[in-house]
């Protein structure tokens, strides 16, 4: 069951009105790594969870915070929307210089939403369920949620140096610092359940599973130019799992054959053989 709170999560009030700037924020709120995408994916993680009761729990807890901050969002496009109007637009849109800068502002927040947020990116392309990843592998599942809160705090942070408006910032800082507690959380359970089951998703399929395959999980192969690659963890020392080293292949063969498929009938049309027809019979 869920219950909606009048009161936001923390203040949102802009210093003026600034089309141009709602039009970008869009972008983190229903944009691929926006607060639509972690809401729904949190969500359905925690739908979905089977298992410990915690791990459900903490899902839960986040995602329906991430409501919250798709409100706060909305919230704040629809202040700095306020006052225009499509008359003022094309009043302002008399002066060339003024034309060019006003061609930024997404025509949606005045056709379609009527001075509201979208759920939409920056370009005004839908939000996607597609977006979202929520696979029932824990650890699966918690990396994906680490790597959408650094890609959404990334873009929350580049969109804090694009305005002055002190208003819009004290929101955002509130944000950044929500997404940063939201990284810590996310890798503070997947230490957890990499210490549990080790550090290969799915643990269900060990190392050991793979057979004759087992070269194959060690091997670094150098495939552009340069040898630069080499000098890193991956390719050298000890696998994080302690089943075996990292060998660099400076120059790595290809192990398989030529494909050779079959020639399909004349009805697919390839044209490999024109002396094929539909006609012969």
């Amino acid at each position: 069951m869920f219950r909606h709170q009048k009161e936001l999560q923390f203040e949102v009030k802009v210093d003026r009105p600034d089309p141009m700037l709602a039009h970008q924020i869009q972008e983190v709120l229903g944009g691929q790594f926006g607060e639509m995408t972690v809401m729904m994916q949190y969500l359905f993680q925690g739908f979905n969870c089977r298992g410990e009761e915690k791990y459900k729990d903490m899902l839960m807890d986040i995602g329906t915070e991430e409501i919250g901050h798709v409100e706060m969002l909305c919230s704040l496009i629809s202040q700095l929307l306020d006052g225009a109007s499509p008359e003022d637009q094309a009043e302002a849109a008399k002066d060339p210089a003024t034309a060019a800068i006003m061609g930024g502002i997404n025509p949606q927040h005045l056709l379609v939403s009527g001075l509201g947020g979208l759920p939409t990116n920056s370009n005004g392309v839908p939000w996607n369920g597609s977006y979202i990843v929520a696979s029932g592998n824990l650890l699966a599942d918690m990396r994906s949620n680490l790597h959408a809160e650094s890609q959404g705090r990334l873009q929350v942070a580049r969109l804090y140096h694009m305005t002055k408006d002190e208003g819009v910032r004290a929101t955002f800082r509130k944000m950044l610092a929500r997404d940063r507690y939201h990284q810590y959380q996310w890798m503070a359970a997947i230490a957890e359940l990499e210490e549990k089951n080790g550090v290969v998703v799915p643990a269900s399929f060990p190392p050991e599973a793979e057979m004759e395959s087992q070269p194959e999980a060690y091997e670094f192969w150098n495939l552009s130019e340069g040898n630069e690659s080499a000098d890193g963890l991956w390719a050298t020392g000890r696998a994080p799992d302690g089943t075996g080293d990292f060998v660099y292949v400076a120059e790595p063969v290809a192990k398989g054959q030529i494909p050779n498929p079959k020639v399909p009938a004349a009805q697919l049309h390839h044209d490999l053989d024109r002396s094929q027809s539909l006609n012969k019979r």
